[in-house]
């Protein structure tokens, strides 16, 4: 097993990125870790050492991302796998969140994650080679859920960028892997990691049902364990050909194959109207 490699994961500090890098560590790999408090890295994963980069970085800031690339790189000399890991889910109706609640989810999720590729790039293209993985959600390809529409276009903007990320990589050998998981028994939906609306509006019934039963009936109880979760991570990047597209559990693969039946049968039932827009010859 080669664990020569480097890994820089994002959003460290808890959740799937702790779980994968608390497991890349006792399998002997190098880990940079990020997080808003380095001291929350080093009571997790220990003081920094010649395999492990513990750093306190700012994601929506370039040039502290910048800075922890070159960082990163003085301390192990090379990069080899990023994991655009860091982000969180701000609920809420589009009519009732603020601008600052939107904008500061998409700075984030989206513009924290093309920070990061910005300055990874440079390096893995000089040396031809290196896997990005970009943690979406299976909520970056299902967007019905209601008061979670922000979260959700948040994760679809990370599954776009990374389809034209692969295809401007491939020439330099660098592989990309767009992760949608489903439901995993992490801290995600915990007070202080999910953001609830400051001004919720009580007639969103529907809206406010969905994120109680998020917050009081699916936090505990997700079906996906991420442990496994982390080592299926490290399992897709010993592959030669790791797939664009990963779907990580049964229930992503369930809402995923949902969504494709319901646009496959849109398409078949508008055919004739959808490409009836041609210039006659």
């Amino acid at each position: 097993m080669n664990t020569n490699k480097v890994w820089f994961i994002t959003g460290a500090s808890k959740g799937l990125g702790l779980t994968l890098a608390k497991r890349l560590l006792a399998q002997g790999y190098a880990v940079a870790a990020t997080s808003r408090k380095k001291e929350a890295l080093i009571q997790e994963l220990g003081e920094e050492s010649a395999k492990f980069l513990p750093m306190q970085l700012d994601l929506t800031d370039n040039s502290d991302v910048n800075q922890g690339i070159a960082h990163t790189l003085r301390h192990f000399g090379h990069i080899d796998i990023v994991v655009n890991n860091a982000g969180y889910s701000q609920t809420g109706t589009l009519e009732e969140l603020t601008d600052k609640e939107a904008k500061n989810n998409f700075n984030v999720n989206v513009f924290g994650t093309l920070n990061v590729i910005r300055n990874a790039a440079l390096h893995l293209r000089k040396q031809n080679s290196g896997h990005i993985f970009n943690i979406s959600s299976v909520g970056g390809y299902v967007g019905n859920f209601a008061g979670f529409g922000i979260y959700c276009a948040t994760k679809f903007a990370v599954a776009g960028l990374s389809e034209a990320l692969a295809e401007e990589m491939k020439a330099f050998g660098i592989h990309t892997t767009l992760v949608y998981p489903g439901y995993f028994r992490t801290q995600f939906l915990e007070a202080g990691s999910i953001q609830t609306p400051s001004k919720p509006i009580e007639a969103y019934k529907t809206a406010r049902a969905l994120e109680q039963a998020h917050l009081n009936e699916i936090n505990g109880n997700q079906p996906n364990d991420p442990e496994k979760a982390a080592a299926v991570l490290i399992e897709l990047s010993k592959q030669t050909a790791p797939p664009l597209h990963f779907f990580m559990g049964e229930d992503a693969y369930h809402y995923a194959r949902t969504k494709i039946d319901l646009i496959q049968s849109a398409m078949d039932e508008n055919e004739a109207l959808g490409t009836s827009t041609g210039f006659e010859n």
